[in-house]
C-alpha cells in the first residue's frame, strides 16, 4: 500500500501539533497501518471532534500551545494522578494563590491584565472537577509537605488555600495525600509530574512534565509504566488520607 505523499513540512507540523490532522489524512494513515474496525472508527471520530473549539481557544493570545494542549487532554482525561512537589496543583488553587504563582512565574514582565486572564484560565479549568458531564475528572494529588509550608502570597492567602484543599477533599472524585518531610528521599526527587488516563481504547496514558520554558509529554509505554510505579511508591510513602487532611487542617490553624 502506498504511503501518503506529504511534504516534510506538513508531516513536521502534524508531529509537533502545530497543525491538526485532518480526517482525510487520518484515513490515509489508517489505511497505511491497516487500522480497521472499531479502532479506526474511534480515531476518525476523535479527529472530527478535535476540530471543535474548546473554551480555551478564547485565550489563544494568552496561553502557550503546550498549555492549550494540556488543557485539552485534561478535559478528555478520565483520571489524573499527580505529584505536586513545588506548588499546589492548579486544579486545587484559590484565585489569590494562583495569582501569586502566575505573577512570580511571569517574572513581572506581564501587565496585570495578562495575569488576570491566566488566573481566569486556571479557575475555568477547575470545572472538570465539579461540572463536567457525564462525570467529573477523578483527581488524586500527592502534595509534598514543602508545597504546603512554602509561604505563597502571605498568611491570609495560605489560610484560604488550606481551606480550599479541605473543601475539594470532600468531593467523592478528589483524593489528597501529603508526602511528609519524614518520608525522606523518594522516586520523584526530580520534580512534579502528572499521569493522565483516558476512557476507551483510542488514547494511551500520557505523562505530563512541566518546565520553566516548556512542557514534555511522555507516551512511551515503558516510561509511562515507570512513572506509574513511582506514583504508587509515593502513595505508599505518603500519609493516609485522614492523616493528610489532619495535617492540612493543623497548618491552617498555624498561619
Amino acid at each position: 500500500m502506498n504511503a501518503p505523499r506529504w511534504s516534510i513540512a506538513k508531516l513536521s507540523r502534524i508531529e509537533t501539533a502545530s497543525q491538526r490532522v485532518q480526517v482525510t489524512d487520518l484515513g490515509q494513515l489508517a489505511d497505511l497501518y491497516r487500522v480497521t474496525g472499531e479502532r479506526r472508527d474511534q480515531l476518525l471520530a476523535l479527529a472530527r471532534t478535535a476540530r471543535q473549539c474548546g473554551w480555551w481557544d478564547a485565550y489563544a493570545d494568552t496561553i502557550q500551545t503546550d498549555y492549550a494542549a494540556y488543557i485539552e487532554l485534561e478535559v478528555e482525561a478520565k483520571s489524573l494522578r499527580c505529584f505536586d512537589g513545588l506548588v499546589i496543583n492548579g486544579l486545587l488553587q484559590t484565585e489569590r494563590y494562583a495569582q501569586e504563582i502566575i505573577r512570580v512565574g511571569l517574572m513581572q514582565f506581564a501587565p496585570p491584565s495578562e495575569i488576570d486572564r491566566r488566573v481566569d484560565v486556571r479557575r475555568t479549568r477547575q470545572a472538570v472537577l465539579t461540572e463536567r458531564e457525564p462525570e467529573p475528572l477523578r483527581l488524586w494529588s500527592i502534595i509534598d509537605e514543602a508545597a504546603l509550608r512554602r509561604m505563597t502570597g502571605g498568611p491570609e492567602v495560605m489560610s484560604r488555600q488550606f481551606e480550599r484543599l479541605l473543601e475539594f477533599a470532600g468531593l467523592p472524585n478528589v483524593m489528597l495525600q501529603v508526602l511528609p518531610f519524614q518520608a525522606g528521599a523518594h522516586p520523584a526527587v526530580t520534580g512534579t509530574f502528572a499521569l493522565m488516563d483516558f476512557p476507551g481504547k483510542h488514547m494511551a496514558d500520557v505523562v505530563y512534565l512541566d518546565g520553566l520554558t516548556g512542557a514534555l509529554y511522555v507516551e512511551d509505554d515503558v516510561q509511562v509504566h515507570t512513572y506509574g510505579l513511582a506514583f504508587n511508591q509515593l502513595a505508599m510513602n505518603a500519609l493516609g488520607v485522614d492523616d493528610s487532611l489532619a495535617l492540612i487542617a493543623e497548618l491552617a490553624k498555624r498561619v
